[in-house]
């Protein structure tokens, strides 16, 4: 019997479900009713994979429920998915034709199925998430506050800048309690901010939105967080390497940390003005310390050691691969 691969398209109000190899396609509500039935209907099948297209997270529910229940759920990258329907030449879209090329995508790809968040990681990420925005915002409002000379005006962001703080520490709060709650994360956190550069928050941070850091290989750890760089070539020419995709909320963490490694992390530091000195541009060379990190960190977490300078960890794949 052929594996059945299953593509979910998820909105607001219902799922629009595609079956391969026999081409079916139908629609539920999303609600608990709609995940029961669609629950009962897969579970007899052998299926191969679930995906499930990711949709501002209308499809963490979904998700979690059909994962819970044994299914093998994979929840692939919108992106991605709208290229491949772009190279199949399928421009019309219709939430049935959406399922029915995420399906596609699934059994042509055959991305690799890794355990979902569980439910205090993925209350810790939105915790993480919510800090971040509130960060964004206290930016924004002292920016504003430098362009204006209204005395009035001024006050105004004073007091939503102060009411912003008050809920920064609140939510600091809430993450520190989750953190201590949890004896495996709070062995991670202290075994992540052992590397000089690494703080408290960074390493929240990964255990929030990289919670399989420490079960990856080394390259896969420098893809995750973004910070592995594209080779362009082709023929005789050769364009300039490029970042992209990955986590962008583990990658701006790990710029960060980098920025502060390579000034307190004398192995890191040394790193860095290697690079520099063999002509790399320096925003390049601090790219590839946050991909270091990722690698060293990778590795410490793997291997349940804190991090010691005379330590290797990771390294050594780290510093080839530049």
């Amino acid at each position: 019997m052929d594996a059945i691969v299953v593509g979910i398209d998820v909105s607001k109000d219902k799922l629009d479900i595609a079956v391969l190899p026999q081409g079916q396609t139908f629609a539920i509500s999303r609600d608990a009713k709609g995940l029961d039935g669609l629950i009962a209907r897969l579970k007899p099948l052998a299926i191969e994979a679930v995906a499930v297209e990711a949709t501002g997270g209308f499809e963490a529910v979904v998700a979690a429920s059909l994962a819970a229940e044994g299914l093998p759920v994979i929840v692939v990258n919108p992106a991605q998915v709208r290229a491949f329907a772009k190279a199949l030449g399928q421009r019309a879209k219709t939430d049935p034709i959406d399922a029915m090329v995420i399906a596609r995508f699934a059994m042509a790809t055959k991305p690799e199925i890794r355990p979902l968040p569980d439910e205090a990681t993925r209350f810790l990420n939105d915790l993480v998430c919510r800090r971040r925005q509130i960060i964004e915002m206290i930016v924004a409002e002292k920016q504003r506050a430098m362009r204006l000379s209204n005395k009035r005006l001024q006050q105004s962001i004073a007091r939503l800048i102060k009411a912003l703080e008050k809920e920064l520490a609140g939510l600091d709060t809430d993450i520190d309690v989750a953190v201590r709650g949890s004896p495996a994360w709070r062995e991670k956190e202290v075994l992540l901010i052992s590397v000089p550069g690494v703080g408290k928050s960074t390493a929240r941070t990964l255990l929030a939105v990289v919670p399989e850091l420490g079960a990856l290989r080394a390259r896969e750890a420098g893809s995750i967080v973004g910070c592995a760089p594209f080779t362009r070539q082709s023929g005789l020419w050769t364009g300039k390497s490029f970042i992209s995709g990955g986590r962008p909320a583990a990658r701006s963490a790990l710029f960060l940390s980098a920025l502060v490694a390579m000034r307190h992390n004398a192995q890191m530091k040394g790193f860095y003005e290697r690079l520099v000195g063999a002509g790399k541009a320096k925003k390049v060379a601090l790219i590839a310390v946050a991909r270091k990190l990722a690698v060293l960190l990778n590795a410490i977490l793997r291997d349940k050691r804190p991090w010691r300078f005379s330590s290797n960890q990771g390294l050594a794949h780290a510093e080839a691969s530049i």
